[in-house]
């Protein structure tokens, strides 16, 4: 199926990049609001805040890693205000309202569900909700209206910044000849593809059972912490990744991987020898 562009219109309520945004798709009646939490208090008289909807709280652990909290409210304003005193952690959120008031409880509980169930199924965000939400029970043809309300939800969340539901195998997908290798000491036996984030070594391969004396903290902790979240798990005497994971470059990838520095751009190769470095190069890439 031909994917066929979209018009999204942005708006700098502040005149600021780093302010407000409002973001419209064209010919949808959603609408996304993008607020930092020190600009909150100044929406306070924008009254589409003040209808029902779903958000995202968007924010860091210690260790910067990605943290989300998702949820939804009949009045979107008054509960993101009652979050600044409930919830340190975050430092700006996405909420979504219906401009056309098409929006009822039942409607933003199952956004709010099966947003839920996106993101921890993506695993890309540690999700901050203490519970499941609970989804409610909805018509048929109002079921398929909200699977159109998610999909534009994701399309503009991930335009405005976050990757929380953009699923790494549908990458996969798209690029599925485009397999890199990795076989090198240690027991490094690895496959990835290059994404528009960075690179994503997959599931099943093999990362070096050691790591040079010389090899840098900021990977060694990478390696612990997939490690402690059991993503590389011991067996056999091998260190396996248990599921698809995405790496910030291909040098980070390749450096874990083989556990040691490495240039991602000349490890990472076709069967055939061609790097990634060769491959971005061509013309008729």
């Amino acid at each position: 199926m031909k994917n066929y562009g979209k018009k999204i219109t942005l708006f700098l309520i502040d005149g600021v990049p780093n302010g407000r945004i409002t973001c419209e798709l064209s010919n949808w009646t959603g609408k996304a609001y993008k607020i930092p939490r020190i600009y909150l208090s100044d929406s306070s008289k924008r009254e589409e805040l003040k209808k029902p909807g779903v958000y995202l709280l968007f924010g860091k652990d210690e260790a910067n890693n990605d943290k989300v909290y998702i949820g939804e409210a009949e009045v979107i304003y008054d509960r993101l205000k009652q979050h600044l005193s409930q919830k340190d952690f975050w430092n700006e959120t996405i909420a979504f309202i219906s401009k056309d008031e098409n929006l009822n409880k039942a409607h933003i509980k199952y956004l709010e569900s099966r947003l839920f169930g996106i993101a921890k199924n993506v695993k890309r965000y540690k999700i901050e909700n203490g519970a499941t939400p609970t989804m409610s029970a909805i018509s048929e043809a109002d079921k398929a209206e909200m699977e159109e309300f998610i999909e534009n939800i994701k399309m503009l969340t991930n335009t405005l910044g976050h990757k929380v539901f953009e699923e790494i195998t549908e990458q996969l997908n798209k690029k599925a000849k485009k397999i890199f290798e990795i076989n090198a000491a240690r027991g490094a036996k690895a496959k990835g593809i290059a994404t528009s984030a960075g690179f994503v070594v997959l599931k099943g391969s093999q990362i070096a059972l050691s790591t040079v004396p010389s090899y840098p903290k900021p990977f060694e902790q990478i390696r612990n912490n997939l490690i402690n979240r059991g993503t590389l798990k011991r067996e056999n005497e091998k260190l396996i990744l248990t599921e698809d994971y995405e790496f910030s470059s291909p040098s980070t990838a390749a450096s874990i991987v083989m556990g040691r520095n490495a240039n991602g751009l000349t490890e990472w190769k076709f069967k055939d020898g061609t790097t990634l470095k060769d491959f971005e190069s061509r013309n008729d890439k």
